[in-house]
């Protein structure tokens, strides 16, 4: 991968995984290094925790479609080499939460993503991507998902930094992030 093509995004628009993947088996021992370093690396880029969560689904028998997946991401490392987090400081607390969803994309199963990240002033300090707990039948409710999670991660936020003394009065700002584009069911 030293001399791989660097590429912008982590992982494809539009790609479609799955556990029924009839193509090549790969060394599952390998794949699942990889998809751990990976894992790893996310604690500092959160740019490609969505993209690491979708190759971690496929662990026990993955295939060169999944591997292939898992290289794109490294080759989009390669190419944002000096990104990451940066933590200074700063007197301004203010708490902010970032929200989005990415409806029924799991072709196995039809659940819904739910991303969020919180800023404390303008450094991010805690972030998820996990696949909901339930089938939305619309992007409309799984709009709704998403948000739920991402407050309740406010509120218990919030409790934490009253009792390490620093308070916010005003509400958090939640801002829902969406595409705008309504995907079609395969």
């Amino acid at each position: 991968m030293e001399d791989c093509k660097p590429v912008c995004t982590p992982v494809e628009c539009e790609i479609k995984l799955s556990k029924n993947d009839e193509g090549e088996k790969v060394n599952p021992t390998l794949f699942k290094s990889l998809v751990g370093s990976l894992r790893y690396l996310t604690c500092t880029r959160p740019d490609i925790l969505f993209g690491v969560g979708l190759i971690s689904r496929y662990m026990e028998t993955p295939t060169m479609t999944h591997m292939k997946t898992a290289k794109r991401i490294l080759r989009y490392i390669k190419c944002t080499l000096d990104y990451g987090l940066v933590y200074s400081s700063s007197n301004e607390f203010k708490l902010v939460g970032y929200s989005h969803s990415d409806w029924g994309r799991d072709s196995d199963d039809r659940k819904s993503t739910t991303g969020y990240v919180f800023y404390l002033g303008d450094t991010a300090f805690t972030w998820s991507s996990k696949k909901q707990s339930i089938v939305t039948l619309s992007t409309c409710e799984a709009e709704y998902v998403a948000p739920t999670s991402s407050v309740c991660h406010a509120i218990w936020l919030r409790n934490l930094l009253k009792t390490l003394g620093v308070s916010q009065k005003e509400p958090i700002e939640q801002i829902g992030i969406s595409n705008g584009k309504e995907p079609s069911i395969p």
